[in-house]
């Protein structure tokens, strides 16, 4: 299907996609409900404009001069129609409880070449993943959320993998994809926002940033346990006073195992370095914290975090 052709019929695709909802037993809408809803919505938001972007820049031609295989810009313009009726779905059901659902936001994506958009549309797909399934254990208690839920999320997975493919990654490269929590997510996809007509009310964290290294080429082979990432941060932001003495840890979230605490070398102010961990691979999210263990991922955001997340890509 050309992408033309599919934006044409996003109409009849959203309502096709919301008709089973409203022929369930509406059940109450929690205030859960409703703030997962808004994240999935402005993920998803950003996800149709990333896609389309990537569809409307570049040519079949430059995406073959890059190695792509045939018909992947057209893939990648089917991609944004699904977000796009992941939306109308997503945003039908809050517009049946009587909820304005999140507008679209003006964004700046760092890319500039076919490959650079796919290495984006990685990381930020893989944000929108994590997000629902964190946002799946704030749903158990309405059952067609959940269902409707966990009938993106492997559209998700699917788009993604084509992606890794198309630039000659491991399709699969953990056994487990890694959850997230709301805040983390929202601030994962913040960064890409210049301006909103409507915020959500989730905080906005102080930003950690990994410098070096960058993601290999083809994300082959995978960064090796023991490669130092380096960090930056500004201590400035920070919520809550920190002793410039004290020891500061990276706090590594990676697939569904406790999160991973290694100390920090401080190497300046704002800068430090720590060891990729033993059996951390795909990609993981860092939180900078002064906590050496102990909290797990909730905890991490709720208190835990001096800044943060960072995404790092591994393989």
């Amino acid at each position: 299907m050309r992408f033309s052709t599919a934006v044409q019929a996003l109409g009849l695709l959203s309502l096709v996609s919301a008709a089973p909802v409203q022929k369930r037993q509406i059940l109450p809408l929690s205030a859960n409900d409703e703030s997962v809803l808004q994240l999935a919505v402005f993920l998803e938001n950003l996800e149709r404009t990333l896609y389309t972007g990537g569809y409307e820049n570049f040519t079949d031609a430059e995406y073959t001069a890059a190695g792509f295989p045939p018909g992947f810009r057209e893939n990648v313009g089917v991609i944004a129609s699904h977000e796009a009726t992941h939306i109308g779905a997503l945003s039908g059901i809050l517009e049946t409880y009587g909820v304005a659902p999140v507008p679209n936001c003006t964004y700046n994506f760092p890319y500039n070449s076919p490959t650079s958009f796919v290495d984006l549309a990685n990381m930020i797909t893989t944000v929108g993943i994590g997000a629902y399934i964190g946002g799946s254990t704030l749903l158990v208690d309405n059952p067609n959320l959940l269902l409707d839920a966990a009938s993106i999320l492997p559209m998700e997975s699917r788009h993604d993998a084509y992606l890794r493919t198309g630039i000659g990654a491991s399709p699969f490269p953990t056994a487990f994809d890694t959850p997230l929590t709301a805040v983390w997510a929202y601030n994962l996809a913040s960064m890409f926002v210049v301006s909103c007509p409507m915020y959500l009310p989730i905080v906005l964290l102080p930003k950690l940033n990994l410098t070096s290294p960058m993601p290999p080429p083809n994300l082959q082979p995978p960064t090796p346990a023991g490669t130092l990432l380096e960090f930056a941060w500004d201590p400035s932001t920070f919520f809550v006073p920190v002793d410039p003495s004290a020891p500061l840890y990276i706090a590594m979230i990676n697939q569904i195992s406790p999160p991973i605490y290694e100390q920090v070398t401080v190497t300046g102010t704002g800068m430090g370095t720590v060891p990729v961990p033993a059996n951390v691979s795909g990609v993981a999210f860092a939180v900078l914290t002064t906590f050496a263990g102990g909290l797990n991922e909730t905890e991490l955001t709720n208190f835990g975090t001096l800044a943060g997340p960072a995404e790092v890509v591994l393989s």
